[in-house]
């Protein structure tokens, strides 16, 4: 494999010799007679790149899509002429139980759960797009009914398998930068809405099921121009998870993975609140979490910010002149400084020790196909739900600290409570009768 210095890889950056993101393990495999039959909830958005990208495994035969969306089951239905087409995620479920091993659910994230859950039930193996579920406590139990079942799980978090993501783990836990003493992670996005909802009901599309759209949530009238569907429902409290329930699971990922961290002790927004309706932008949250072998102290803390907040000069200034990264994080050591981009190559500082530093990049695994190959029992998967189960929680715990501006919250995660009381009602939500799903 390449080594790379720092110096060597920023003067080439710019020539960008183009590679293929993503290693295909099975192109070489032997034929195989057993065959992997799947079915996709979600038709178009990153449930097309789902769905396609376990389609191009050669062991997988797609049997059925779901989409509450007609118009978005378009695309598919040419791809894939042979499948069959569902608009209720139930029917498909009832009437393909028998002929279907395995799902991806990349949906709305107000559905991961009540859909992951439901084919969890009746042995199906789920491959779940993050953040794993909407609120804390459908991840605990979906994490727990996963390992109970033996279902094969994996999050969508994709990345993970890269060899950017895995080459900055393995930098932190070789003690390159020494113990790690704090982290500051970004990402610019505003998935939030200051604005009220706005007063008016929109003819609902042909093409769109509102009532299946809706799900467990509550009834409400349909806003068209995208305020919720196809686009903004991040932005909707009781829809989405926000900036950070969307990009939390991806920049935390490698941090969790390199640090071995767990659950955090505490956490303390100090950014805006949401208001009823929607998330807030802007954020800045501070975790606590007990050390590990990788890290300096007793306690680590790690910084979040999105939108137009931005780690604090001292931190920046570590990156001698360079331009801090569009999204990623910063690993404060005892012995240096690594930024780790969303998706690209780790840096080292200071540039007078790690300047000539050489270091192999990790190859890349397929991390829909690393899934499908652990499904026909060839391996394992390595953003399982527990891994990611964890890692989705400390995510949500940011957004209900969120709601309680410059107020730390402490966690216990065994009892799943908060010392607040009133923050306790925020780990779970009731879902609207009739759409109740056993074991959520």
């Amino acid at each position: 494999m390449k080594s790379f210095s720092r110096r060597h890889f920023l003067r080439t950056l710019a020539a960008g010799a183009a590679t293929a993101p993503f290693v295909n393990l099975n192109a070489f495999a032997k034929p195989t007679q057993k065959v992997l039959r799947h079915a996709s909830f979600g038709a178009a958005g990153m449930a097309w790149s789902d769905l396609t990208q376990i389609a191009e495994h050669p062991d997988v035969r797609i049997v059925a899509i779901c989409d509450v969306d007609l118009k978005r089951q378009k695309q598919a239905r040419e791809k894939f002429p042979d499948a069959k087409f569902y608009q209720d995620w139930r029917e498909l479920l009832r009437k393909e139980a028998d002929h279907i091993d395995s799902v991806n659910v990349s949906v709305p994230d107000h559905m991961h759960a009540p859909i992951g859950m439901s084919a969890m039930r009746l042995g199906k193996h789920v491959y779940g797009q993050k953040p794993l579920a909407h609120d804390l406590r459908e991840v605990r139990r979906m994490t727990e009914f996963a390992k109970k079942q033996r279902c094969v799980t994996q999050m969508g978090i994709q990345i993970h398998s890269d060899r950017a993501y895995r080459t900055g783990v393995k930098l932190i836990q070789s003690g390159v930068i020494g113990k790690v003493k704090e982290v500051h992670s970004w990402c610019p996005k505003s998935w939030g809405d200051p604005e009220a909802l706005p007063d008016r009901v929109d003819p609902v599309p042909e093409n769109l099921d509102w009532n299946l759209w809706l799900g467990v949530c509550a009834e409400r009238p349909y806003i068209g121009e995208s305020y919720y569907h196809p686009d903004n429902w991040r932005k909707r409290l009781d829809f989405g998870t926000g900036t950070f329930g969307d990009m939390g699971c991806h920049i935390f990922d490698p941090v969790f993975k390199a640090l071995e961290l767990t659950t955090p002790i505490s956490v303390l927004s100090e950014g805006p609140a949401p208001n009823a309706w929607n998330w807030a932008i802007d954020s800045k949250i501070h975790y606590t979490f007990k050390g590990t072998k990788h890290t300096a102290g007793d306690t680590l803390t790690i910084h979040w910010y999105d939108g137009n907040s931005h780690p604090p000069k001292e931190i920046l200034d570590l990156l001698e002149g360079d331009k801090l990264p569009g999204t990623g994080s910063i690993f404060v050591g005892t012995a240096g400084a690594m930024a780790l981009p969303h998706w690209s190559r780790p840096q080292l500082y200071p540039d007078k020790k790690f300047g000539n530093y050489e270091f192999k990049m990790e190859t890349t695994v397929n991390h829909w196909h690393s899934f499908v190959d652990a499904c026909l029992r060839r391996g394992k998967t390595s953003a399982h739900f527990g891994y990611a189960g964890p890692l989705t929680e400390a995510v949500l715990l940011g957004g209900v600290a969120t709601r309680f501006p410059q107020t730390k919250l402490l966690w216990d995660a065994r009892r799943m409570t908060f010392d607040i009381a009133v923050a306790n009602d925020l780990t779970a939500r009731k879902y609207r009768k009739g759409w109740e799903v056993k074991g959520l």
